[in-house]
């Protein structure tokens, strides 16, 4: 190692500097070694060693699996494997900690990728969208259930707290007969981090977003604040005086009522690089009383027109409680096996083989997932109403789990639908070997002739280009996301250790956006390499709104610490031609 690789020169941040041995693969734009070393030092000093790794070896760079994530890069890389990569991964201990690094961070401009867990998969994982960012790895040592209410139906947690660690605290304290989560299609993704990413399940509380009240977040200059009602102390008592803000109690309708008085602020955190949050409140189910899930088959492509136009009045009138989905029938086929299981074709598989799949599962070429709630005569009246509605479709058929194989998808989302996490929607990714897969999600209307009009787009282009249609639509109250995939999202599965593949995917997904925004559906969530690229089509009067969003950014965080480049914002430091993707 040479002389350049220690760093010994005195730290301006106020400590005494002792040399720090390490190269970075990557290091963000105008920081040099030098001062990433001295930058290091003062965090290591701050959280110890256990709690900082630095990014030196390609050894590092290792995709590791969904129960293990990586940290550093993309594990489901559509480009170079670390296109996009950390030069350091840093876990803060407690808010103090991160209220002291990103007033750190300020001395240098130095970037920070804030994670939750580091599970956003399909979206980049806990890759930074500017290279040599430090990710802040906000859920190993914050991950505490503060507060379970009862009375309230609600939860207060910290970024580190899954979906899965809330069902099993419900469960091992006896209030699982009371209340219930609301669970996306995989059980080990952050509360936190999916809720502020607008993320969605499919109970009742499906949209996450509209489910939580009140959030603690550490503003880019290192000042702590409460949304909503959170915003109002707690009345003062003799055990808090001399408290650190973060430990203060709350007050008692913070968790209760999200808008609190005057600008309602807590919206600028979702999907930004604003702040960094480090609590929030989350409402919880109340136990519904009663259950039901259920399967209706369409036996025809064609089908999917006249479902949407059956499904649309009863979701408005509330007939369908939940958030329901219409699974194409290879999404199901993936879950149960990989496409070798049932092909021996590379190409697209034809109409044909689709019907002899469905066949085979017993399934059809769209299959309808939703849930029934409340005591039985409700359950009863629901589902009459819904079977005679659906019951106008040449062919359909109608199943319980009970009618269908141990290990079927109805089974399944019979969990998933009550609020129970699973994992076996991963299956999906493997339908190709080295499998992995990008998210992409346009909005529409719920009309059928939406529906096949973006399925039609979204199909034609997968066999122009090569791949397999996965495809699911999941419908809200008056919007409809259209996804090739799981996951509330479109998805494109390709072989990541193919580089052909991957440019396949890259190519897809980008050709996706131009053709949803020429027919109005714009992108609601999205993978990194495509996030400047959709924030590109909302447009309209001139990009008024991006202008708005680096308004805010620019006067928030003047030095651009946080995540820059997220969403499609930049701060004004960063030039967005050198980082166009």
């Amino acid at each position: 190692m040479s002389d350049r690789d220690t760093f010994t020169q005195p730290s301006f941040f106020g400590s005494t500097s002792t040399p720090l041995k390490a190269r970075p693969l990557v290091l963000p734009p105008n920081v040099t070694r030098e001062d990433f070393g001295t930058f290091l030092r003062e965090i290591i000093d701050l959280v110890g060693n256990g709690n900082v790794e630095i990014i030196t070896s390609e050894d590092q760079i290792d995709d590791r699996s969904y129960m293990n994530p990586a940290h550093t890069h993309d594990p489901h890389h559509v480009m170079e494997q670390d296109y996009f990569l950390a030069s350091a991964v840093v876990a803060p201990r407690n808010v103090a900690d991160v209220q002291a690094i990103v007033r750190l961070a300020n001395t240098l401009s130095f970037p920070l990728w804030p994670i939750s867990i580091g599970r956003n998969s399909g979206y980049g994982g806990a890759a930074p969208r500017v290279s040599g960012s430090i990710v802040l790895n906000m859920g190993k040592n914050m991950n505490k259930i503060l507060e379970v209410n009862v009375e309230g139906a609600y939860c207060l947690v910290e970024p580190g707290v899954t979906f899965q660690d809330m069902h099993d605290y419900l469960v091992a304290n006896n209030l699982r007969d009371k209340l219930w989560i609301d669970v996306p299609d995989l059980g080990g993704g952050s509360i936190l981090g999916n809720t502020t990413e607008r993320g969605v399940g499919y109970t009742p509380y499906g949209d996450h977003w509209m489910m939580h009240s009140g959030l603690e977040v550490v503003l880019p200059n290192g000042e702590l604040l409460r949304t909503g009602m959170g915003a109002l102390p707690d009345p003062k008592r003799p055990d808090t005086m001399g408290m650190k803000p973060e430990d203060q109690p709350w007050n008692k309708a913070a968790q209760l009522f999200p808008y609190g008085f005057g600008p309602y602020v807590d919206g600028i955190f979702s999907q930004s690089n604003l702040g960094i949050v480090t609590k929030m409140g989350m409402w919880l189910m109340p136990n519904p009383g009663g259950y039901q899930s259920y399967m209706i088959t369409l036996p025809k492509e064609d089908d999917l027109k006249q479902a949407v136009d059956v499904i649309r009045p009863l979701r408005l009138g509330m007939a369908l409680q939940n958030v329901p989905t219409i699974r194409h029938i290879l999404l199901d086929a993936a879950v149960m096996g990989s496409k070798a299981h049932y092909s021996s074709k590379s190409e697209p598989l034809s109409d044909e083989d689709l019907d002899a799949i469905a066949e085979k599962l017993n399934l059809g070429r769209w299959n309808f997932y939703g849930a029934l709630y409340g005591p039985k005569p409700i359950r009863d009246v629901l589902w009459d109403t819904i079977k005679g509605a659906f019951s106008t479709i040449p062919g359909v058929k109608f199943y319980f789990p009970e009618d269908t194989p141990e290990d079927s998808v109805l089974r399944i989302r019979d969990k998933t639908m009550q609020g129970i996490p699973t994992y076996d929607e991963l299956k999906w990714i493997d339908w190709l070997p080295n499998g992995a897969h990008l998210f992409f999600s346009p909005i529409a209307k719920v009309a059928g002739e939406d529906a096949m009009a973006q399925y039609a787009v979204t199909k034609r282009r997968c066999q122009e280009v090569g791949l397999d249609f996965i495809g699911t639509f999941t419908v809200g109250m008056r919007e409809m996301l259209g996804t090739l995939g799981a996951d509330h999202i479109v998805c494109i599965v390709f072989n990541k250790k193919d580089p052909l593949q991957k440019k396949k995917a890259h190519w897809l997904i980008k050709t996706l956006i131009d053709d949803c925004a020429a027919n109005g559906w714009g992108e609601y969530r999205t993978h990194l390499a495509v996030m400047d690229q959709i924030m590109g089509t909302y447009n309209w009067n001139n990009g008024a709104f991006l202008k708005f969003n680096e308004l805010i950014k620019n006067a928030v965080d003047p030095n651009g610490i946080i995540a820059p480049g997220k969403s499609g914002v930049w701060p004004r430091q960063y030039s967005k031609v050198t980082h166009k993707l």
